[in-house]
């Protein structure tokens, strides 16, 4: 069902607004830009919350390790209300959501008709492929729209994504069982997202593992229910779990190559390692300790529709708790000091909000 904008509405898209974005790698300015037009099966949403994930970070100083479609405006963990809606009996103005990441997909692709489209190699996501929400508006696909409850405030349905990220790592891909023990290599806000994962899936032992550096972000990491939180090589921590074999599963949430030997030599024989941290970097050593161990390495990447609605109520219910990586909430002008605060470890997280 199409609803045509009102009048205000109309001349509130005449307008244009203020967006991030990202014109080439090391270039990043504050712009005017023209407010997106919607097709039908879109919806106009006004930004109401934006998180700044590490890969906008990565963008900023061109440290990335994907395609980008320049110019782009910054920001794919978001959440915001409908302002404008075409083709859709679902949503409607006023309708609190939050959207997922796949902005251009292949619908009839094998992968994407199996559920999969998180997988679909013509995938566009918000923020590289399409605009994003580092804006006042986006325009976004109604198919990746989830509707939020009125009590979860936008600051916490903008981190659906980043959640979503972990949950699909941990739950979906490693498949994390009671009473198993866990290793969670790199404590940025994945990472600690991901020992959270770990310990509402309920793994006995989750040992947080980071560089001398990362301190604050272990302790936090404990804040969130992990057992252990080391500094540095995790394996005397690992000596003294279980049967003294390994961890059941590791998590590499650090993006660094290094971390992946690390994993290896952590695992169990017959254990499982998930690897969704990103990294250019080129590998340097031999992987016969997989071969040696018979371990399942497994990449995690992205998210579906599922994940998402598990995660919502995972926010909802109080369950799944981001507060404690929320460093900063600031308005979109703070853009930069945002940045340059994750980029220097003085923040592990910060939002951003396009409409206060």
């Amino acid at each position: 069902m199409s609803r045509q904008p009102t009048t205000e509405q109309v001349a509130r898209r005449s307008d244009r607004m203020r967006a991030v974005v990202n014109y080439e790698p090391e270039r990043v300015d504050l712009r005017e830009v023209d407010v997106p037009e919607i097709d039908e099966g879109e919806a106009l949403i006004r930004v109401e919350a934006v998180g700044i994930c590490g890969s906008d970070v990565h963008q900023w100083h061109g440290s990335h390790s994907w395609d980008v479609n320049y110019p782009v405006t910054l920001g794919h963990e978001f959440g915001g209300v409908v302002e404008e809606i075409e083709g859709s009996g679902e949503f409607a103005p006023g309708d609190r959501v939050v959207s997922e990441t796949a902005a251009e997909i292949d619908e009839t692709s094998p992968l994407s008709r199996r559920g999969l489209y998180n997988l679909d190699p013509s995938r566009e996501g918000f923020g590289y492929g399409t605009d994003g929400a580092m804006a006042r508006y986006v325009a976004v696909p109604v198919r990746c729209l989830h509707h939020i409850p009125d009590e979860l405030p936008f600051e916490r349905a903008a981190l659906t994504e980043p959640c979503s990220v972990a949950y699909n790592a941990v739950c979906e891909n490693a498949d994390v069982d009671p009473g198993e023990s866990v290793l969670v290599i790199g404590p940025g806000p994945i990472g600690l997202l991901c020992v959270q994962m770990a310990v509402l899936a309920g793994a006995s032992t989750v040992i947080a593992s980071g560089l001398p550096a990362d301190r604050d972000r272990l302790d936090v990491a404990e804040e969130l229910g992990a057992t252990h939180a080391v500094t540095g090589d995790p394996a005397g921590v690992i000596d003294d779990v279980g049967d003294g074999l390994g961890v059941d599963t590791v998590i590499d949430a650090s993006g660094v190559s290094a971390a992946l030997e690390t994993a290896m030599e952590a695992v169990r024989p017959d254990g499982h390692i998930t690897k969704v941290g990103w990294g250019p970097q080129p590998m340097e050593y031999s992987m016969d300790p997989v071969v040696q161990k018979a371990v399942t390495v497994q990449g995690s990447f992205s998210h579906t529709w599922p994940v998402w609605e598990r995660v919502i109520t995972l926010l909802d219910t109080g369950q799944l708790d981001v507060e404690p990586i929320v460093d900063r909430v600031a308005p979109l002008e703070a853009w930069r000091e945002c940045f340059e605060g994750m980029h220097d470890r003085e923040y592990i997280k910060c939002v951003l909000t396009p409409s206060a």
